[in-house]
């Protein structure tokens, strides 16, 4: 999706059901009422309330319910008024530009909308309140999808910048250590007391003992296991970083091939794990990679150019911004010498 192109779309629809403004986390210091200027973009006013508006909808997306920390917050605070304005400057050029908005895109859009709110009594009851909002909305998201891909597609990357990048980012290329792993899980449930669980570990600890003194492990898991893997002796096959549980990577890091960990604790239960096999990190040449390299290349060459032409726009026409209602952004650390 392009960046701009359903921005504050949702706002529009949830409008009948609740005032977006009522979730802003906070206002510090601010007591302009609704209609007050909170931005002028040329001559175009962007009011308190409909930054409020924006700021509502972007923080209940961003946070949720939670209670995020006021620097979060005040970096939000900037984040939002700072698309609000380069919406207004974007909507100038695609008009100066003389784009249209596609008809049967907004019209398929708009179906949308009442298909999945055909059942809701909010949207039969505000539906003619809302729709004329709703459709200008569209139309002005469409143009300016319109405006940032046709920005997007004069940036074209070739071999000698996906070379470039694939040199740059030798991370993205290389694929990542991988192991290979074998486990007995002896099942508890999280919600059982602390006897249950001592209890299990000791009889996964006296299993590790066994492993220990050359018991089989395929044989012990087929026995003991209740994880999915035990079917095949415990071996649940190459797994790369992330794919395990919590934990679990960073011990098994340290053994080698064929050793075996103590217990651990796991949500599901007690666990020991033997490292069967390991294949280190491996770098894909060039040549192999060059078509991904390229396509991530102009990705970032596309992201940078969208980036520059918006940032000459509000070069071309300052914006005049009331930070009043602003929390204080929270001061750099000096790095230490």
């Amino acid at each position: 999706m392009l960046s701009f192109a359903m921005l504050g779309t949702s706002n529009i629809v949830a409008a009948p059901a609740a005032p977006a403004a009522s979730a802003t986390p906070a206002k510090a210091g601010s007591t302009a009422g609704p209609n007050s200027v909170f931005a002028k973009v040329g001559d175009t006013v962007i009011t308190r309330k409909e930054y409020d508006e924006a700021f509502g909808t972007a923080s209940r997306g961003k946070f949720y319910h939670g209670k995020p920390p006021e620097n979060e917050i005040a970096v939000l605070q900037r984040e939002v008024g700072d698309k609000l304005v380069a919406r207004v400057l974007l909507l100038r050029e695609a008009k100066r530009r003389g784009l249209r908005p596609d008809a049967a895109e907004i019209q398929k859009t708009m179906q949308t909308y009442e298909q999945r709110y055909a059942n809701s009594e909010q949207w039969k009851k505000n539906r003619a309140q809302v729709l004329p909002g709703l459709t200008a909305r569209l139309e002005e998201d469409n143009i300016l999808g319109q405006l940032e891909a046709a920005t997007r597609a004069n940036v074209k990357a070739d071999v000698k910048d996906a070379k470039t990048y694939f040199l740059k980012h030798p991370e993205k290329f290389t694929e990542p250590e991988k192991l290979r792993v074998s486990a007995i899980l002896l099942k508890v449930d999280p919600s059982s007391p602390k006897e249950t669980w001592v209890k299990t570990d000791e009889e996964a600890k006296s299993l590790v003992k066994l492993l220990r003194g050359g018991a089989d492990f395929a044989e012990l898991a087929r026995k003991h296991s209740a994880d999915p893997s035990a079917k095949q002796g415990g071996d649940m096959g190459y797994l790369h970083e992330g794919m395990l549980p919590d934990g679990t990577q960073e011990v098994l890091s340290k053994l080698k091939a064929g050793e075996t960990t103590e217990t651990l604790r796991l949500l599901e239960g007690i666990a020991v794990f033997r490292m069967v096999d390991r294949k280190p990190a491996q770098a894909h040449p060039f040549d192999e990679v060059k078509v991904r390299a390229q396509e991530l290349a102009q990705r970032d060459q596309s992201e940078a150019a969208w980036n520059t032409f918006v940032a000459d726009l509000k070069k071309k026409t300052p914006a005049e911004v009331d930070q009043s209602g602003f929390l204080p952004l929270a001061k750099a650390k000096a790095k230490s010498k």
